[in-house]
């Protein structure tokens, strides 16, 4: 049916100008403001039929292409714009992942700072603490030595004194009597 309706058209448009030649060659000259009844005629006849032709077979697909069409751009418009608030949920999201990590870091940072503050202080104290103790042995030392070395002049005077008291007296005493008396004259010169 379609090939037998296209052979048609297809036919008519074909000899549309061929009948309007042939009316032309029987008047002589043609005029084209006079209007032609014949040439009027074939010409909405030939329209008609292109019209029913092209409604019955092209308008049909061309509307639905266009709708098609339009429907796949309405569903690429909204899949865009879905694709577009989903990106902007996903840089929303990541920009808050990333103020977080800012976040974490400012704290280990601080953190850090505090372990730092915390063991310089405890270093300090404890190389403080390490000092005062080398000077409280420095002076037990001294103090040993200091009372060593007094004791060690107090009997170098002992036995000057009984040296020079034994010359001086010129007898002949018990030395053991006598550094007893001179060791209690001098402790007690000692404790005023």
């Amino acid at each position: 049916m379609r090939s037998l309706l296209s052979r048609v058209v297809a036919l008519s448009l074909i000899a549309t100008p061929l009948l309007a030649q042939e009316g032309e060659a029987a008047g002589g000259s043609v005029n084209l403001l006079s209007p032609s009844t014949g040439l009027m005629a074939w010409t909405l006849i030939i329209f008609a039929i292109v019209f029913v032709v092209l409604a019955k077979f092209a308008f049909g697909p061309i509307t639905a292409a266009v709708r098609d069409r339009e429907a796949a751009l309405e569903a690429a418009i909204a899949s865009a714009k879905a694709d577009q608030e989903a990106a902007a949920a996903l840089l929303a999201q990541h920009k808050a992942l990333i103020e977080a990590a800012k976040g974490e870091a400012q704290k280990f940072i601080s953190e850090g700072r505090a372990t730092a503050e915390s063991m310089r202080a405890e270093l300090l104290e404890s190389t403080k603490k390490q000092q005062d103790e080398m000077l409280a042995r420095a002076r037990r030392d001294i103090d040993a030595e200091k009372g060593k070395a007094i004791d060690e002049i107090r009997r170098e005077a002992i036995d000057l004194a009984l040296a020079g008291a034994s010359k001086v007296i010129e007898k002949n005493l018990d030395d053991a009597q006598n550094r007893k008396l001179v060791e209690s004259y001098l402790a007690s010169i000692g404790t005023r």
